[in-house]
């Protein structure tokens, strides 16, 4: 049992300490805990210790030390520091250029002989797959007649737990109450008896997902569209950089990148609209 200089090492972490976890999981991961987020990850690290029954800081250094990145551990505290808000149709002007801007250029090139039936489209950081299924939701009410089309679309995120979850898709009434309700009726059934709603098989046929960690290259085709939303933040610049060039490898040319609004990438890719500083074009 827990002595009580013991419990009163799990509640108090040095600064010393705190720097010792961000530069491990640094090195994991890529990710670099901000100053203003130390005491986020004291609450987590804490969290983590009390559901392990570990009493001391130093000790569950180096389990974490000791684990692999793959490790089960270091997957519930990566979900623990990084957790952050998604729903469906997060962002109501990026679908709607999706949809009107993205989509429709699709049809045009198709009409004039210029592309395949076929896209493929990759949520990068795809947490619990809102946005996967937004994806799917607006390319089936807009291409609905047109049939005989092909598409993929391939969720991922270094999370095992933020997978399975995607992969299970079932969302409850505040994720789903951006989508519009067209989509909502015809994409999209409510469990009897429950607030939780699932995609239908129209959208599930078009996704998968899997784990990937963004500081290494993804085994995948080229894609036509990357969202990568709201994990740049993460990395600092170093790791934003090799985070950005794996994924721009993985862009068609004339492909396009979706940014979260305060994530530039500089000069790495050609920007296509300037009132839109989050859309991007690959040359």
């Amino acid at each position: 049992m827990p002595t009580s200089a013991a419990k009163n090492e799990t509640r108090d972490v040095s600064d010393q300490q705190l720097a010792m976890f961000t530069a491990l999981i640094y090195d994991k991961t890529g990710v670099r805990i901000p100053p203003q987020k130390k005491t986020l990850l004291s609450n987590r690290l804490r969290r983590r210790m009390k559901v392990r029954e570990i009493d001391c800081y130093d000790k569950y250094y180096q389990l974490l030390k000791r684990a692999g990145g793959s490790d089960p551990e270091w997957d519930q505290l990566f979900q623990e520091v990084t957790t952050h808000e998604t729903y469906l149709f997060r962002d109501t002007a990026q679908w709607e250029w999706f949809q009107q801007g993205f989509i429709a250029e699709v049809l045009a090139d198709v009409r004039h002989g210029r592309r395949p039936r076929r896209l493929r489209l990759w949520s990068a950081a795809c947490s619990t797959g809102d946005e996967a299924y937004t994806m799917a939701a607006c390319l089936a009410g807009n291409l609905a007649d047109h049939p005989e089309w092909t598409i993929e679309i391939v969720g991922t995120d270094i999370g095992v737990g933020a997978v399975e979850e995607a992969s299970n898709a079932t969302f409850n009434d505040r994720r789903m109450q951006e989508v519009p309700e067209t989509l909502k009726r015809r994409f999209f059934r409510q469990r009897r008896g429950e607030t939780t709603w699932e995609p239908l098989p129209t959208l599930t046929k078009m996704t998968s997902f899997k784990k990937h960690n963004l500081m290494t290259p993804l085994a995948e085709a080229p894609f036509d569209i990357v969202f990568l939303k709201n994990v740049l933040i993460y990395f600092d610049d170093e790791s934003k950089k090799q985070v950005l060039s794996n994924v721009i490898d993985r862009i068609k040319s004339g492909g396009y990148l979706v940014t979260g609004r305060a994530e530039g990438v500089g000069h790495l890719l050609q920007g296509v609209s300037r009132e839109q500083t989050w859309l991007h074009r690959k040359p």
